[in-house]
């Protein structure tokens, strides 16, 4: 796999840390197909590699994590945009962050919204710079998340904690995040790569079976949720179509509250 041709993503191997990156600072970091697909590539790629035992995810620069699926791209084209296999593979994604066996590590590196909330939420581990946002804006933009992002979201927090991150669509800071038990640590932004280094090198020195065995056991007891995930995609893409949905990508592109109450 020629991940040097990758566009979206870097990915980086540093004394069996592979940094995966997505590259896209001007968009905020948020995804489209092909992002996705390069993600899953780089996620492969870590997995065939011996060499790597532990994996880092994180956005480029410092404003953004990952702001989710890129709605001006759904906004153009009414998807994702275009993609090898014709499909917008998210849900293949999370499966690939938690199937790896090898500890995920998120490096939250500022906002952390949408579908880039849940794909921190997906990873083994969280650490947080200082100035990190977290949030959901599914119901804001006509979307939602019925699978890792909310029955997942709400064995890490509480019932009560993730549905209020998803029907209120409020904004988190990382303080609030370490105390809800969303993230493990909160750093320094200058501290964020040094700190992400230590906790790798830590699990470096571990058996790797050993750690990949805890993964997997950690996974089976929430496995169920892949099987809500896969009907909650189905039915997105079902409502996508609706003109309720469509409403609430209009309002977003307009930077205008959304006018939900047609469809109540």
């Amino acid at each position: 796999m020629d991940t040097a041709a990758f566009t979206d993503v870097r990915y980086e191997v540093d004394a069996g840390l592979a940094t995966i990156t997505i590259d896209r600072p001007a968009r905020l970091n948020s995804f489209t197909s092909h992002t996705v697909e390069e993600l899953i590539d780089a996620f492969r790629a870590a997995w065939a590699d011996a060499g790597v035992g532990v994996v880092c995810l994180t956005g480029a620069g410092d404003r953004a994590f990952c702001a989710g699926g890129d709605q001006k791209q759904r906004q153009a084209t009414g998807d994702y945009g275009p993609s090898r296999s014709g499909l917008f593979e998210i849900e293949t994604l999370h499966r690939v962050i938690r199937a790896i066996p090898k500890p995920v590590v998120a490096a939250v590196n500022g906002i952390a919204v949408g579908g880039g909330h849940v794909l921190h939420v997906v990873c083994d581990l969280s650490i947080a710079a200082d100035h990190a946002t977290f949030g959901q804006a599914g119901p804001k933009v006509g979307s939602f998340d019925a699978g890792f992002g909310s029955a997942y979201l709400a064995r890490v927090v509480g019932e009560k904690r993730a549905r209020e991150i998803w029907f209120l669509c409020r904004t988190y800071d990382a303080a609030t995040a370490l105390d809800w038990g969303l993230v493990n640590a909160v750093v320094a932004a200058g501290e964020l790569g040094a700190e992400v280094r230590r906790w790798a090198d830590s699990m470096l020195e571990m058996s790797p079976t050993a750690l990949a065995m805890l993964k997997h056991s950690f996974n089976a007891d929430s496995e169920s949720v892949a099987g809500i995930a896969t009907m909650s995609f189905a039915a997105l893409h079902l409502f996508e179509q609706l003109p309720e949905a469509a409403e609430g990508l209009a309002a977003f592109s307009a930077r205008r509250p959304p006018d939900f109450s047609a469809f109540r």
